[in-house]
């Protein structure tokens, strides 16, 4: 299962997320799917990533937890309760005592667990996801045409970009902030895309890279 945790999100991505309307949150998500045969699969991942400031989980901090659930029939549910803190936690912890004792007894596992148990874990390179990139880049012309040529070249479609000059704010002398979010694509195409930016002499770092979710 894909997991990274939060120690690459910097004061630069909380300050991109507000100014795009966004905030950051680590989120596990989990969906179910198909591949190429038809057979049943599940993508599961963890990862800090950004989502609107209208979406239920952005609300979400503190002590408390929230799983947000996408049903095709029920629609968008939430719940929503403390998850820190001595009694949240010891309570969880010994539900799951509980289950797994019960489970144990019975020979089997839960009801809960058994229509998921054996579906294919999908790789994390099939996902669908967005990126929101950050990049230093030399400030000279024919740098946005080169870097959009990259994310072309992996069939990676550009939704917004935000570009800083030598004289704006976001200048720094011979150098300029390049900031790019993309539209929907593979996992695969989208670390392929950042790899390629990585070697690009015009590209002087890759800033930082976090997944957009929740927002069309």
């Amino acid at each position: 299962m894909h997991r990274e945790g939060i120690t690459e999100v910097t004061a630069a991505d909380v300050a991109s997320a507000k100014a795009m309307g966004c905030t950051i949150k680590l989120l596990c998500i989990a969906a179910r799917g198909a591949d190429a045969a038809g057979r049943g699969t599940v993508s599961v991942r963890v990862h800090p990533a950004m989502i609107p400031l209208s979406h239920p989980l952005a609300s979400v901090g503190d002590a408390f937890n929230a799983v947000f659930v996408e049903a095709e029939a029920a629609g968008q549910l939430m719940f929503y309760g403390r998850g820190a803190g001595g009694a949240p936690t010891a309570s969880a912890v010994l539900g799951d005592v509980v289950a797994v004792a019960r489970n144990r007894l019975a020979g089997a596992r839960a009801a809960s667990e058994s229509a998921y148990a054996d579906l294919a874990v999908r790789p994390m390179g099939e996902a669908l996801t967005r990126y929101h990139i950050s990049l230093d880049v030399a400030d000279r012309p024919g740098v946005l045409a080169a870097v959009a040529g990259v994310f072309a070249r992996h069939d990676v479609s550009i939704a917004t970009v935000r570009q800083g000059s030598a004289e704006g704010p976001a200048g720094r002398g011979e150098d300029a902030d390049l900031v790019i979010v993309t539209h929907v694509a593979p996992d695969a195409a989208l670390a392929a895309t950042v790899r390629e930016l990585r070697g690009l002499d015009i590209v002087r770092s890759v800033a930082s890279v976090l997944r957009v979710e929740g927002g069309g």
